[in-house]
C-alpha cells in the first residue's frame, strides 16, 4: 500500500448517511441535555465548596456543552445530501467538529492549570466537602450512562464527531473520580494542596484528550486511508463472483458518515463495453450492500493492453497499490 492504513472506527460507511445521522443526532441531543444538568449541579457545588477541583470539572462540563451543541449541528449537516456546491457531500463537517472540540478541551486544560497553580500559591480550605462529593457521585452516574449511549453510536456509525464527544465525557469520568479524591483529601484529611494537585492532573488529562481528538479529526481532513481490514474487504467484494476481474490502485477516504472509494478494475480486453458496464455495476452493488454510506468510482482497465495513464504526482507506489 502507499502508506500505512489509518487506525480508526471500522463501521464508517456501514450505514446510509440518514441512518447514521439519526443515531448520532439522538446521542448528541442526549449529551447536550446531560451537560446542562451537570453544569447546574457543579456550579452550585463549586459555589458552596470553593474547590478548584470542582471548578475544573465545572469548566470542563461547560465546554463539553458547547462541544456537544456543535457536534449536534455537525452530525446533522454532515448527513445532508450533496448539493451543487458540495458534490462530495458535507461529511467533513464532523472533522471540523472534532477540531473544535479539541480546541475547547485544550482551552479548558489551560484554564484549570492556571487555577491550580494559583491555589498552590494560595491554598484554601474546602467547604462542604460532603456535598461536593455527593455532586460528583451523581455526575459519575450520569456520565457512565451517556458513555454507554455514545459507545453504541460510535460502534454503529464510526462517527468521528461522536467519538470526540465521547472522549470528553470519558475524560470527565476520570476527572470526577479525581475530584472526589481531591475534595476528600482536602476537606477530611487536612491536605489543602491535594485539591490543586488533582486539578492539575485533570488539566493534563484534558490536554492529552484534546490531542487524541485532534489527531482523529485531522486524519479525516487529510484524507487518510481507511483501516486495512476495511480496504481488504472492499477488494474482496469487488473481486467476488467473477474470477476474470482484479483490483488495483484502490484509494479510500472517510468524510463523516460517508466513505469515498475509487479503484481500477482489470477486465478481459475482449469484453464489450456493455458487458464491462454490467460487471462494474455488479461490483458496485456488492460494495454498497455492505457499505451503504459509500460513494464508489470504478475505472475499467483492459488486462495486458492498457497503456500507462494518470499523472506522475502520486508516484508508482500509489498506482500499483
Amino acid at each position: 500500500m502507499a502508506h500505512e492504513a489509518a487506525s480508526g472506527p471500522g463501521p464508517i460507511g456501514r450505514l446510509a448517511p440518514p441512518d447514521a445521522a439519526r443515531i448520532t443526532q439522538r446521542t448528541a441531543g442526549l449529551a447536550v441535555a446531560m451537560a446542562g444538568v451537570l453544569i447546574a449541579i457543579k456550579a452550585w457545588a463549586w459555589f458552596v465548596s470553593g474547590s478548584v477541583a470542582m471548578l475544573a470539572s465545572l469548566a470542563d462540563s461547560g465546554l463539553d456543552l458547547a462541544a456537544s451543541l456543535f457536534t449536534l449541528w455537525a452530525v446533522t449537516y454532515a448527513a445532508a445530501p450533496p448539493d451543487p456546491e458540495h458534490r462530495y457531500g458535507h461529511g467533513k463537517a464532523e472533522s471540523f467538529a472534532g477540531l473544535f472540540q479539541a480546541l475547547l478541551v485544550g482551552a479548558s486544560a489551560t484554564f484549570v492549570a492556571i487555577e491550580a497553580f494559583d491555589r498552590f500559591q494560595n491554598p484554601q480550605p474546602i467547604q462542604q466537602g460532603g456535598l461536593a462529593i455527593a455532586v460528583m457521585v451523581i455526575s459519575i452516574g450520569l456520565t457512565l450512562a451517556l458513555l454507554v449511549a455514545q459507545s453504541r453510536a460510535v460502534n454503529a456509525t464510526g462517527s468521528v464527531a461522536t467519538s470526540g464527544d465521547r472522549a470528553h465525557y470519558a475524560a470527565d469520568l476520570g476527572a470526577n473520580l479525581a475530584v472526589i479524591l481531591g475534595v476528600a483529601a482536602s476537606a477530611f484529611l487536612g491536605w489543602p494542596l491535594a485539591d490543586p494537585l488533582i486539578g492539575l492532573g485533570v488539566a493534563l488529562w484534558l490536554a492529552w484528550s484534546a490531542l487524541e481528538v485532534a489527531r482523529g479529526a485531522t486524519n479525516q481532513l487529510m484524507d487518510r486511508e481507511l483501516p486495512a481490514d476495511a480496504r481488504e474487504r472492499i477488494v474482496a467484494l469487488a473481486e467476488a463472483a467473477d474470477p476474470r476481474v482484479s483490483v488495483h490502485q484502490l484509494r479510500t477516504r472517510a468524510a463523516g458518515p460517508i466513505i469515498h472509494i475509487q479503484f481500477h478494475l482489470d477486465l478481459p480486453p475482449t469484453m464489450s463495453l456493455a458487458e464491462a458496464h454490467q460487471v462494474m455495476v455488479a461490483c458496485e452493488t456488492r460494495i454498497l450492500a455492505e457499505f451503504p454510506g459509500a460513494d464508489v468510482l470504478i475505472h475499467p482497465d483492459p488486462i495486458g493492453v492498457a497503456e500507462p495513464h494518470g499523472g506522475d504526482f502520486f508516484g508508482e507506489t500509489i498506482r500499483e497499490s
